[in-house]
């Protein structure tokens, strides 16, 4: 039987249960991070959920040399996602994007598996596109009468093997088993055929190029699959202030108005003070936005082996460092003079450098006891100078919305809005609990005319936590 009661004819007992006293607020995320780049491969346009360095170059493989030519720049997105753990991020999602437009030959690489004489029986095609599959190897042996014929692809340590009497049972096993490739093409009338040969893609035909040349075009793409995710904190693989602001601002707008809030971190695009005031001090004003300066020293795995394989990373890079560190962090707990795992900085600042930079509201890295965050502030210039508030305000929102979104379409009435009241006042005297406020007060209620047009009133005032920035010590001596 229904726990609402709609009607009562027949006679009987009938029981109606009201769960309002139960409605609570659950968990809520505040360390998910998002990131856009560029890579060699797996799948374009697409928000795939990563824990650890060796599933992001599972999935989108290794990055390549830095830096890279102007006309194909190093790859972004792996190197960014390095950074992001080794700052300490655990949950991302992780956005590929390419510029198709520069590279218009964008492809996938391929094998045909033929019979005799050439004839094409079906064809295999990396499963996703970039220059990745142009290493795969693959070894093939015809059938004999003692044994079927067998197919292994081999990239790097991952070795996949099938065997098949003919194309038909080949393909089948190729089609269930591969994480490398998908076949594609054969004719029903050809699975009974013998397979001669597997024959790889050349010359123009190898896969790529990757679509590295990324613009804002691709990173608001990028940004606009992750809209819809479950993020806290954006970085950007790459992109600098001077060159992304606009467009990530223009997400951070787009996802606060829907009820997404999230904070982006960005780097310079210089380490000099006065460039880096004018390129990118001037482009954003923005309590969801941090400036990063300056880069950072980092090795390079593309360069293993060699006797100097430490190269300089721009600020993007330090943004993804600080990002990572941030994703660990409470959202009361300030990212002020805490630790971040660089090997290096490209710039170390004088005094007058850092008082100028922090006049700017840039978050400076700062080698003291190790490298540290010098000042965790946001680029805003009112109430949300320290990130830390930011992110508690924002997580009262989430709050807000998950303890009272159940209450939608209920009774407007004195007791559920009693009920409602506390839903809230649990998740708010919790927030107390933990210190991200000090204090709170809360009232719910409405007009007759409010009840109505179906509107039940929220009012509180909260009083955020701030973080300790300064210690100002007064020493009298008698």
């Amino acid at each position: 039987m229904s726990e609402v009661i709609s009607e009562m004819i027949e006679p009987g007992t009938y029981i109606e249960v009201r769960s309002e006293g139960l409605i609570g607020v659950g968990g809520i995320s505040t360390g998910n991070l998002g990131v856009v780049g560029t890579a060699n491969r797996g799948p374009v346009g697409t928000a795939v959920i990563l824990g650890s360095l060796g599933e992001a170059i599972d999935t989108f493989g290794s990055y390549d040399r830095f830096p890279g030519t102007a006309e194909a720049p190093a790859l972004t997105l792996v190197r960014t996602l390095e950074q992001v753990f080794k700052g300490g991020g655990s949950t991302v999602y992780a956005v590929r994007v390419a510029n198709l437009a520069a590279d218009a030959q964008m492809k996938s690489m391929t094998w045909s598996v033929n019979a005799a004489a050439s004839a094409l029986l079906f064809t295999l095609t990396a499963t996703s596109p970039g220059t990745w599959a142009n290493a795969i190897a693959a070894a093939f042996t015809a059938a004999t009468s003692a044994k079927p014929a067998e197919l292994t692809l081999t990239l790097g340590r991952l070795k996949e093997s099938f065997t098949g009497a003919d194309a038909g049972a080949l393909f089948d096993a190729i089609k269930d088993g591969s994480r490398l490739v998908v076949p594609t093409g054969l004719a029903a009338t050809s699975r009974g055929t013998a397979v001669a040969a597997v024959v790889a893609a050349s010359g123009a035909d190898l896969g790529g190029p990757d679509g590295v040349a990324a613009t804002t075009t691709e990173l608001a793409a990028g940004l606009a699959v992750l809209a819809t995710q479950p993020v806290n904190i954006v970085v950007a693989g790459g992109f600098d202030a001077k060159t992304g602001a606009g467009t990530m601002l223009a997400h951070l707008e787009e996802t606060e108005n829907d009820g997404r809030e999230r904070i982006a971190v960005m780097g310079a695009s210089s380490d000099v003070p006065a460039t880096l005031a004018a390129d990118d001090v001037s482009k954003a004003s923005n309590p969801r936005f941090v400036l990063v300066a300056p880069g950072i020293l980092a090795d390079d795995a593309a360069r293993a082996g060699e006797a100097n394989k430490q190269v300089k990373l721009p600020a993007a890079y330090a943004a993804a460092l600080v990002a990572g560190r941030l994703a660990t962090l409470a959202p009361h707990i300030s990212l002020t003079n805490k630790d971040v795992a660089a090997d290096g900085l490209t710039r170390e600042y004088t005094r007058a450098e850092r008082k100028n930079l922090l006049g700017n509201r840039v978050l400076v890295l700062n080698k003291s006891f190790g490298f540290r965050v010098l000042k965790g502030n946001s680029t805003d210039t009112g109430a949300f100078k320290q990130i830390s508030v930011r992110r508690i305000v924002d997580y009262a929102k989430a709050g807000v919305r998950v303890g009272s979104n159940p209450y939608i379409g209920r009774l407007n009435n004195s007791r559920v809005r009693a009920a409602l009241k506390a839903t809230l006042d649990g998740f708010l005297s919790g927030m107390v609990l933990d210190e991200m406020l000090v204090g709170y007060t809360l009232d719910v209620s409405a007009t007759r005319a409010q009840e109505i047009n179906g509107q039940a009133i929220v009012t509180m005032t909260l009083m955020p936590t701030f973080s300790i920035d300064f210690i100002k010590v007064i020493m009298n001596l008698s």
